[in-house]
């Protein structure tokens, strides 16, 4: 039994398997196949307890970005100085931003960076593993890093772009894998360790980053 009663909401569709997310307002949602019973999601949830536990934590807990001139922000792994610009850029080592809606015009810096740099990982390992994709999207999303669609279709949250370069890599690699299975059995992992053979060490590494689901 759960140790307290976790409300969750369901959302059933034609897929394979079942997932859990929290979203940043700290809701439960579980994704699940038309087929699987009430039972068998309760029990789901259940079994995913000690995990659920932590996230929800997490989802509480976000980390307020600086944007003042002379914070320092680190973007996929490098740390730059926050300086007023006309435009919001990257030059040498500072992030420009003007004066006015700053927020905005961060967020808006990072999806372009978001998509130029997680287009050249992508890019990268699709020309040395032999790989492809259709499209690439850049999302304001929290519930998740990234995710490939039936079609083929990678799609990342802009808040990759906090993340060192070693875990872009594995988010790069991971959707790639799901080009080839849309689904988290043996043989997807098997093709996540060909490319990126110390995944476990990444996966756990990420965990550390939750706090960026929430900023912004």
């Amino acid at each position: 039994m759960m140790k307290e009663d976790i409300q969750f909401d369901v959302i059933r569709s034609e897929r394979k398997t079942t997932t859990l997310t929290v979203t940043r307002e700290g809701k439960v949602v579980v994704r699940s196949p038309y087929g699987v019973s009430e039972q068998e999601i309760a029990e789901f949830v259940a079994r995913h307890e000690r995990w659920l536990q932590k996230h929800l934590s997490d989802s509480r807990e976000g980390k307020a970005i600086d944007l003042r001139d002379g914070a320092k922000i680190q973007v996929y792994g490098k740390l730059y100085t926050v300086a007023t610009g006309l435009h919001a850029l990257l030059s040498y080592n500072f992030i420009y931003l003007p004066a006015e809606e700053r927020e905005e015009a961060f967020r808006n810096l990072l999806r372009r960076l978001t998509r130029t740099r997680m287009k050249e990982l992508l890019d990268k390992i699709c020309m040395r593993y032999g790989l492809s994709y259709t499209r690439l999207s850049v999302s304001s999303g929290r519930g998740r890093w990234g995710s490939c669609s039936a079609k083929r279709t990678i799609t990342f949250t802009f808040r990759t772009a906090f993340l060192p370069d070693d875990l872009a890599e594995y988010l790069a690699a991971h959707e790639l894998c799901h080009t080839l299975h849309m689904d988290h059995s043996s043989a997807f992992w098997h093709e996540v360790a060909r490319i990126v053979p110390d995944y476990l060490i990444r996966r756990r590494k990420l965990k550390g980053y939750l706090w960026a689901m929430n900023s912004l």
